[in-house]
Formats: structure tokens, sequence, C-alpha cells
């Protein structure tokens, strides 16, 4: 039976299998839902003003993440969640960014079950994490970023949950 045509929901998991020109290749990681869309901006307290001023969304506090040599603040919606990051420090991949690109999207993250297995499963397929291990992110947990030449020109970060905290 053909996906979608009556065999039910499909999703990605990792016994999914994924094609490229014709053949097969390694199985797709497991994802489970968008966690974040991360959005640069130079000064967070200025995008705070249009985020929850003009848009109405109201930040859920704001924490420093020294291992990502960034500020953020998370702003929820309807089960999704927008990152505002503001660099720390003018060597930051965020600081690059703003001043090369300037403020908006930055990456869109997915959360997975296994991180390294995730990051494996990443490699398996060709495509290259930007570290061999993932680091520490926002709220303590595991994150790892996907090289945007793979993934389309898209950042995608990759976030496994801390152990408490809920889905």
């Amino acid at each position: 039976m053909t996906p979608g045509r009556g065999s039910g929901p499909t999703t990605t998991s990792a016994a999914k299998r994924t094609f490229k020109a014709g053949r097969r290749v390694a199985p797709a990681m497991e994802l489970l839902r968008v966690d974040h869309i991360g959005v640069a901006v130079a000064d967070l307290a200025a995008a705070r003003v249009l985020w929850e001023g003009k848009l109405g969304l109201a930040a859920k506090g704001v924490e420093e993440v020294p291992s990502q040599k960034v500020k953020v603040a998370f702003l929820p919606l309807a089960g999704l969640k927008f990152e505002l990051l503001q660099a720390t420090d003018p060597e930051s991949p965020i600081a690059k960014h703003v001043a090369k690109r300037g403020e908006g999207l930055h990456h869109v993250a997915f959360e997975v079950p296994d991180i390294r297995k995730a990051m494996s499963d990443a490699r398996a397929q060709g495509t290259a994490p930007l570290t061999a291990e993932p680091g520490r992110g926002a709220a303590g947990k595991l994150v790892c970023f996907l090289h945007p030449r793979d993934t389309g020109g898209v950042l995608v970060e990759l976030v496994q949950p801390s152990s408490t905290e809920p889905h």
C-alpha cells in the first residue's frame, strides 16, 4: 500500500526509510515535534517590545546560556515556542549571523528522543552535525545543530529534553 492512501497516518520514525534518487538510504532520524523556532536579534529588550507588545506573546523569562554565548527568551504559542536569541559575545555564532544577515529567522528546532542516535542517523544520511557531541542549551537540554548545506539551507537544531522537563 502507498503511504497516505488508506494505510493510516505517516510519521517520521527510525523505522521509516528515505529514498534519494531512486535508491534506499539510511533510516530517517526520529523527530517527535517542532520544539521551537529560533530568531536572532541584536537587542533582546527591543525584540521583546515587538513580540510581546505588538504581537501579544508573553516571554517565560530570560536565560543566559554561556555554552552557546547567548541570552534567550522563550515565547510560547499553541504548543510551539519562539526563541529570541541575543549574542553575549561578539564572536558567537548569533553575533556573526546578525552581522552578516541581520536579525530574523535563525533555526528550526526538532525534539528527538535520543540526540546521540539522531546525530548518528544524520551522519549515516550524509548530514553533518556541526559538533561531534551535543552541547547544553537552554533549560539544560542537549542540543546539536545540523549543517545548513545538508538541510536545504535551513539551520536545523536537534533538541533532547532534560529528564525533568515536561513535554
